[in-house]
């Protein structure tokens, strides 16, 4: 059973969306990368930020259609070049969804300062369901790896039980050369305080 947010028939955001979305600085471009039916893109909109909503799916896109905050694409993220430019994000969010070579893309495309949280299913899912092929698992800590050019803010790598138990691994990653405040997890010189 899924549960479901005040925005009819979506489900809930992920708690570790949740967790780290409030780490996002007013405001923000946010990209919803594989956006599925939207409940992140329809949370971070509620949190005041304007979302970009990109997804494969036209059919999963047209339930964003005319919400106000939120422009829905559409993109073939696998066999298409990647559509965005370095720099164009404040923050970008992906869950349940992996394919390895758009990583370099993703990092290059947050602003300085920016934040990607991400959150996918890992080796020993399979015993729980789907995915179940390899090639949709992270290894161990594949995800530390693959957003090496970012400073990770938090990381965790386990079975979660909601909404249904799997294996996962969760990653929050900022882009900065400055030293993160661990209290704020800014960049020290976008406001983060030292000590």
């Amino acid at each position: 059973m899924t549960m479901e947010t005040a925005h009819t028939g979506v489900a809930e955001p992920s708690s570790w969306v949740r967790l780290h979305a409030g780490g996002i600085v007013p405001g923000s471009l946010v990209l919803d990368l594989a956006c599925g039916s939207g409940r992140h893109a329809l949370f971070l909109r509620d949190l005041g930020h304007r979302v970009l909503a990109v997804d494969n799916d036209l059919q999963a896109l047209a339930r964003l259609a005319g919400e106000p905050g939120i422009e829905a694409m559409q993109a073939d993220l696998e066999a298409a070049p990647w559509p965005f430019g370095p720099a164009a994000f404040d923050a970008i969010v992906v869950t349940n969804y992996l394919h390895r070579p758009l990583f370099p893309s993703l990092c290059d495309a947050l602003r300085p300062g920016g934040r990607l949280i991400y959150e996918t299913f890992a080796l020993g899912n399979e015993r729980y369901g789907r995915p179940a092929n390899p090639r949709f698992l992270l290894k161990r800590d594949e995800l530390l790896h693959l957003v090496a050019p970012l400073q990770v803010v938090a990381y965790e790598h386990g079975i979660v039980h909601r909404p249904k138990t799997a294996v996962v691994q969760r990653i929050c990653a900022v882009s900065s050369e400055e030293p993160i405040d661990l209290k704020s997890g800014l960049p020290v010189a976008a406001g983060g305080a030292l000590g």
